[in-house]
C-alpha cells in the first residue's frame, strides 16, 4: 500500500535553492511546526488581555515588558501581522500537502493490486493455504460474492500459471475511507485557516494599507471623525462594538486596533428600547437582555428584536449579540464634603461620561464623572473589623473573603450596600487621582455605620478607603460639625475649658491651669495648628511625632497613655459644642455613642491625609442604562462551520476505521484448486488474528 510521508514536493526545474524552499513548504513537517507556532501564540493570547489600553500593561508589567508586548503586538495576538503571515503560511503549506498526497491516495483508492506475485502472497506475516474443491474460476467467483455480500470491493483477474492451465487471483479491498479522512481533516485545516483569515482583520487591515483608511487615535463625537477613519457598510467582514443607550440609537460600531479604533457604518441603526438586568444574590448578573427596534436606513423598514446572552439577532448578514452594559449617561447630583479648612461645601450635577470644572482657591480642577453603580454586594463578615477600625481598605478586607472555590468554607454575609459613584480629580498638570464613595452609610461588622470614600493613585491599585462615622441621623453632617469645631480656635480653646472644669476641682487651680495647658497643647496638635519635625500634619500622627520629640523613650507609654486620655475627654466636649450649635443635646454614655466617638476621632486623624479638598457625596441620581453589543458580519463562518464537520469526518475516518485488503490466489491443483490467502492491514492491531480466522474459516472453509 502506498505511505503518506512527510516529504515535500521538490520541482524538478528551477534552482536549488527554489527546490529547497517548495520542498521545505509543502512538506508536513513544515505544516506542524506552524500549527505549533500558532497554538502557542494563541495560548498567549489567552493569558495576556488583548486590546487593553497601553497604560495597563505599563502598569502590570512595568515599561519594559510593556514596550516589549506591544512592538511584539502580543496585545492583538490575532491580528497581528506575524500571526497573520504564519497563519496564511499554514494555509499555503497545507494545501500543498494535499495537492502532493491526494493523488497518491485517489490512485491507491482506485488501485486493487490484483497483479501481485503468488510469491509475495507468502512474505505476508497474514496468510493462510488450503486445498478447495472446486475449479480455480468457480472457487474465484465463489469467494468473490462471499466478500462482495461482506463490504468488500471485489476485482477477479485470470492469470497464465507456468504448470499450464488458468489461474485466477481474487484482489478485494475495504476502509478506503480512512483514506479519504486524511485528505478531510487536512482540508479541514485549511477551511478553518482560511475562516480566520476572512474573519479576522486582514480585510480591515488591507483596507488601512491599500485602501487610503487610516486608524483614529483622538477623540470628540463619533458623528465628527472624519470619512479616512470610517469603514464602508459594504466592508465584507468585520467585529465591533455597538453602545446604544435606552431611548437612544446608534449606526456606528467601533472596531479595536492596537493603535486606536477604525469606525464601521451600519446599514440599518439600533434603536434600545429597554434593557433588562437580572442579579444573583452574590450581586453577579442572572440574565442581561436588550429589546431592540432595527432601523432600515435603505428602506425605513422597522424589526422588533430581542437580544440575550448566546441569542443574538440577524439582518442582512450582520450579527448582533449581546455583550455587557454600561452606563448610558446617568445623571448625577453630587454634595461636596469640605476636607481642608479653606474648601466650602456645594452642589454639583453632571453626566457620567462627561466633565465639570471646579476650582480650590487658584487651583482648577476638572471632575471627570467615571461610573455609577446602583447595586454593590459585598460580603461584610470580618472577624478583625471590630478590632481594628483602621482597616479602611475595603477591597482588601473584602477580597479575602469573595470568590474562589477554596475560601467556599468562610461564612459569608453578602448584602446590598447600596449605589456608588466614582470619579476623578485632574489637576493642570493632567495628573488625575480616582475616587469611589458610597452613597449610605455601611456597616462593616463593628456596630458603626460608616460613609466609605475611596481614592486610589493608578488603576493597578486598590481604593483605599477613609471612614466618616454616620450620626444618629444616618447622615456625616455629626462627624462635619465636629470637624469644623476642632479647626475653630475658639471652640477648642472652650472645650478644653469645659474638659478642666468637670476633670479638676476648682480650689486647685495651679492644677487647672497645668491641665488645660495639656489640653490644648493636645487639641491643637490633633488640629494641625502646630509644626512637629518640619510639617502640620494633624491627627494622631501628629500627638506621636510630638511624643518622640519632647519625651524621653523610657516615660512615652505612661504618657501617651495620660495625653490620649487628655485628648479623648476634649474631643467629647467638643463634640458636645458641635451639637448644642445645632441645638441637640450632648451625646449619652452608651456603647453606641462610644463606637462614634472612637471612629470619628480615627476619622477625624485620617482625613488629614485624604489627597483632595473636598470629596463628593452621591446625593441623587436618574440611572440611565445602556447596551453593549458586538456586531459582526463573518462571512468565513460557514467556511469553519464546513471545516469543522470535515475535522469530526477525519479525525473518526482516521482514528476508526481501518484499510484492509484480502488476496486470494487459485491455482488448479489436480480436480480442485489450492487457494493462497494473504490478509493487509494499514494498522496492526489486537484483531487482525480473529479476522484473519474469520476469513480463512469464510472464505476457505479451515
Amino acid at each position: 500500500m502506498a505511505t503518506i510521508t512527510t516529504e515535500g514536493f521538490e520541482p524538478q526545474r528551477g534552482s536549488r535553492a527554489w527546490r529547497t524552499a517548495v520542498e521545505l513548504l509543502s512538506s508536513m513537517r513544515f505544516a506542524i511546526a506552524l500549527l505549533t507556532i500558532i497554538c502557542i501564540a494563541s495560548v498567549i493570547g489567552t493569558v495576556l488581555k488583548q486590546h487593553e489600553p497601553a497604560v495597563n500593561y505599563t502598569n502590570q508589567f512595568g515599561p519594559f515588558w510593556a514596550d516589549v508586548f506591544l512592538t511584539l503586538k502580543l496585545n492583538a495576538v490575532y491580528s497581528a501581522w506575524w500571526f497573520l503571515i504564519i497563519l496564511a503560511f499554514l494555509v499555503v503549506s497545507t494545501s500543498l500537502c494535499i495537492a502532493r498526497s491526494t493523488p497518491k491516495i485517489l490512485s491507491d483508492l482506485k488501485n486493487f493490486k490484483e497483479n501481485i506475485r503468488e510469491q509475495s502472497l507468502k512474505a505476508f506475516h497474514h496468510k493462510a493455504v488450503a486445498q478447495l474443491a472446486g475449479e480455480p474460476q468457480a472457487e474465484a467467483q465463489r469467494i468473490g460474492q462471499l466478500l462482495s455480500s461482506g463490504g468488500w470491493k471485489v476485482r477477479l483477474q485470470e492469470r497464465d500459471v507456468a504448470q499450464g492451465g488458468k489461474g485466477w487471483m481474487v484482489a478485494a479491498k475495504a476502509g478506503g475511507a480512512g483514506r479519504i479522512g486524511y485528505i478531510a481533516a487536512h482540508s479541514a485545516i485549511v477551511l478553518v485557516c482560511l475562516g480566520g483569515l476572512l474573519d479576522g482583520d486582514l480585510i480591515v487591515r488591507a483596507q488601512t494599507w491599500f485602501g487610503g483608511k487610516s486608524i483614529y487615535t483622538g477623540g470628540g463625537l463619533v458623528s465628527e471623525v472624519k470619512p479616512e477613519h470610517r469603514l464602508s457598510e459594504n466592508n465584507p467582514t468585520f467585529r465591533g462594538n455597538l453602545v446604544v443607550a435606552e431611548g437612544s440609537q446608534s449606526s456606528t460600531a467601533i472596531l479595536s486596533q492596537s493603535d486606536g479604533v477604525l469606525l464601521q457604518d451600519l446599514p440599518f441603526a439600533v434603536e434600545l428600547k429597554k434593557f433588562i438586568v437580572e442579579y444573583y444574590s452574590t450581586g453577579m448578573p442572572k440574565l442581561f437582555a436588550s429589546e431592540i427596534v432595527i432601523h432600515d436606513k435603505a428602506t425605513g423598514e422597522k424589526k422588533d428584536a430581542r437580544v440575550e446572552v448566546n441569542h443574538p439577532a440577524s439582518y442582512k448578514g450582520i450579527q448582533i449579540y449581546q455583550s455587557s452594559f454600561d452606563d448610558g449617561g446617568s445623571r448625577v447630583k453630587l454634595q461636596a464634603v469640605p476636607i481642608t479648612a479653606s474648601s466650602r461645601p456645594f452642589e454639583i450635577e453632571g453626566v457620567i461620561g462627561g466633565s465639570s470644572e471646579i476650582t480650590n482657591g487658584n487651583e482648577k480642577l476638572t471632575l471627570e464623572y467615571t461610573g455609577l453603580r446602583v447595586i454593590n454586594v459585598e460580603n461584610l463578615i470580618n472577624d478583625q473589623l471590630g478590632v481594628d477600625v483602621r482597616k479602611v481598605d475595603l477591597r482588601q478586607a473584602l477580597g479575602e473573603r469573595l470568590g474562589a472555590a477554596d475560601k467556599s468554607v468562610v461564612k459569608k454575609e453578602l448584602r446590598n450596600v447600596g449605589p456608588s459613584v466614582s470619579y476623578k480629580l485632574r489637576d493642570a498638570a493632567g495628573q488625575a487621582r480616582e475616587f469611589n464613595n458610597y452613597m449610605l452609610p455601611v456597616d462593616t461588622g463593628d456596630g458603626t455605620p460608616v460613609f466609605l470614600l475611596g481614592v486610589r493613585e493608578t488603576p493597578a491599585e486598590p481604593y483605599r478607603y477613609l471612614r466618616l462615622p454616620a450620626d444618629d441621623q444616618g447622615s456625616m453632617q455629626g462627624f462635619l460639625r465636629m470637624r469644623a469645631a476642632l479647626l475653630d480656635p475658639a471652640q477648642r480653646e472652650r472645650a478644653v475649658r469645659l474638659y478642666v472644669s468637670k476633670a479638676v476641682d476648682s480650689d486647685r487651680p495651679e492644677l487647672a491651669d497645668q491641665l488645660a495647658g495639656s489640653a490644648a497643647r493636645a487639641l491643637g496638635l490633633f488640629a494641625g495648628e502646630e509644626v512637629v519635625k518640619g510639617e502640620r500634619k494633624g491627627g494622631l500622627q501628629a500627638i506621636s511625632d510630638f511624643m518622640e520629640e519632647a519625651v524621653p523613650e523610657a516615660e512615652r507609654e505612661k504618657a501617651a497613655g495620660v495625653l490620649l486620655r487628655i485628648l479623648n475627654g476634649t474631643l467629647l466636649e467638643l463634640n458636645g459644642l458641635a451639637r448644642e450649635s445645632q441645638g441637640k443635646q450632648p451625646l449619652v454614655e452608651n456603647e453606641q455613642n462610644a463606637r462614634f466617638m472612637n471612629q470619628a476621632i480615627l476619622a477625624l486623624s485620617d482625613i488629614n491625609f485624604y489627597p483632595a479638598p473636598v470629596a463628593l457625596e452621591l446625593k441623587d441620581f436618574t440611572h440611565v442604562q445602556a447596551s453593549v453589543f458586538q456586531v459582526a458580519r463573518a462571512p468565513g463562518k460557514t467556511v469553519v462551520y464546513l471545516g469543522c464537520l470535515l475535522l469530526i469526518f477525519g479525525v473518526f475516518a482516521m482514528l476508526y476505521v481501518r484499510e484492509r485488503r484480502v488476496w486470494v490466489w487459485l491455482a488448479p491443483e489436480g480436480s480442485g484448486a489450492q487457494a493462497t490467502l494473504a490478509l493487509s492491514f494499514n494498522r496492526k492491531t489486537l484483531d487482525a488474528e480473529r479476522e484473519l480466522g474469520q476469513l480463512q474459516q469464510k472464505l476457505l472453509g479451515s
